[in-house]
């Protein structure tokens, strides 16, 4: 009995690729491309699209970029097997992935959570203050941390219920 060739996905190379076409497109509709995402679950492959912009992103942003996007794809064909497309806002606990998103959100509460401990923990909430060459700041308790960039498996906004 012949084995069955097995299908390898390359995640990164995709959402680069998917980056580089989503990125001018969200532009043009005055939409933030924050995320590209492209994951298996449950033996289903989807591409997901994060987008922002002020005022909130609304349902019909979601709409105009995802035909617009789903036109580029169905073009270009990066992605070989079947996908589910999704596009949407990042919601309330919205990730900080660049530079500039260090920058935008000093000021506000943020969650940061680590590959592995550091100074005994793996996760931190506190003010952020900005971004150096090799650390992120934050305040946490009155007290400055600087934590290693390299070190970050997560950062995003805090989302605090108690303010809802």
């Amino acid at each position: 009995m012949a084995k069955k060739k097995r299908f390898t996905v390359d995640y990164n190379r995709i959402e680069q690729q998917v980056w580089a076409m989503a990125e001018p497109l969200a532009a043009d509709l005055g939409l933030e491309l924050i995320d590209v995402q492209y994951v298996q679950e449950a033996g289903h492959y989807y591409l997901r699209l994060f987008i922002d912009r002020e005022p909130p992103v609304d349902h019909n942003c979601c709409q105009s970029l995802s035909e617009l996007i789903g036109e580029a794809l169905d073009r270009h064909d990066p992605i070989g097997p079947s996908y589910f497309l999704e596009v949407s806002s990042p919601g309330l606990a919205r990730p900080l992935k660049r530079e500039a998103d260090f920058i935008r959100f000093a000021g506000r509460q943020v969650d940061i959570s680590l590959y592995a401990p550091w100074e005994g923990k793996k996760e931190f909430r506190g003010v952020l203050r900005g971004l150096t060459e090799n650390h992120v700041v934050i305040e946490e308790n009155g007290l400055e941390k600087f934590i290693p960039c390299d070190a970050v498996a997560r950062a995003c906004l805090a989302v605090d219920l108690t303010a809802l």
